[in-house]
């Protein structure tokens, strides 16, 4: 038989989407600062959607459009080429829309970055559209460009864990500690209102259910530990009411925040959960969401 075993990731080449939007701009220099920081390719992807736009558009659009996506990637790739002169950069004007031009191109292990604001209409990158579509579709780590990226950097990612099955993704937020030679810091919100009411109350006090949630998330903390002996690694579990709103605040002292992204109900259907959403929307810091088998593999048991 087989099982999912956590592994240690290896990161691919960076995928980021340009469209000529300020924030895609943006997301272009912080994908090419974390390419060469992993020592991986960057690759630039201007989705120009022509095979849809065939449907209803002359050749004469069609080929203007290509035009301007050729101009928009020669640009970009001019400007990373200024600011990382060793970075390998290629290039691609995709046929596809965003959201399938940016998967096909990241492939099983690139990571795609985004900006969190695009132009709108065609080819945007819109965070609530084609940002929100490929964090909840992808089959890589996405990385939504947050924040001032002239913001001091701070020396540490943040993970936002809930318990032990997080394991698989938190090594994701390992690596990214490590290339950064940062601290990784483990936050895990518990939220008192969840189980007021509940079975769990009846049977022990919230006192003791926090003990417990403590207890895991150092455990977690320690398994991490083993992965990356030369990692610092810290863990906080921190009591309110509104997780969001403290991994918001959270947001505002880290370099990276990374989280997992839920399994999809029955199987079907994308899924991005509400802590998810208003993070995407409202951190200070770029975000990360990994797919939840991202970072294990298969091996005969």
């Amino acid at each position: 038989m087989t099982s999912a075993i956590p592994a240690r990731p290896e990161f691919g080449n960076v995928v980021v989407g340009v469209d000529g939007s300020p924030s895609a701009r943006e997301a272009v220099l912080w994908a090419a600062d974390e390419a060469d920081r992993r020592g991986r390719s960057l690759h630039l992807v201007h989705a120009a959607d022509t095979d849809r736009r065939a449907i209803f558009s002359n050749a004469e659009t069609i080929q203007s459009v290509r035009e301007a996506g050729r101009d928009l990637l020669t640009e970009s790739a001019s400007v990373v080429r200024d600011l990382f002169p060793d970075l390998a950069v290629t290039k691609e004007l995709s046929r596809q829309e965003a959201v399938a031009g940016l998967r096909a191109a990241a492939g099983n292990r690139g990571t795609i970055v985004v900006g969190n604001r695009g132009l709108g209409g065609f080819s945007a990158l819109m965070l609530g559209s084609v940002g929100l579509g490929v964090a909840a579709r992808a089959e890589v780590p996405v990385i939504v460009v947050r924040g001032d990226r002239d913001r001091p950097a701070s020396g540490s990612v943040t993970a936002a864990v809930h318990g032990a099955s997080d394991l698989g993704w938190l090594l994701v937020a390992a690596a990214e500690a490590e290339a950064r030679k940062a601290a990784l810091r483990l936050v895990s919100v518990w939220n008192v209102l969840t189980h007021v009411g509940s079975v769990a109350t009846m049977l022990d006090d919230l006192d003791e259910i926090a003990r417990q949630r403590v207890h895991e998330i150092k455990s977690l903390a320690d398994l991490v530990r083993e992965f990356y002996p030369t990692l610092t690694v810290g863990h906080h579990v921190e009591t309110g009411t509104s997780t969001p709103g403290i991994l918001v605040e959270a947001s505002a002292h880290t370099d990276l925040l990374v989280m997992g992204r839920q399994h999809r109900a029955l199987g079907a259907g994308p899924s991005l959960g509400r802590v998810a959403h208003v993070l995407l929307h409202h951190a200070h810091c770029p975000v990360e969401i990994v797919p939840p088998a991202f970072a294990t593999r298969v091996e005969e048991t």
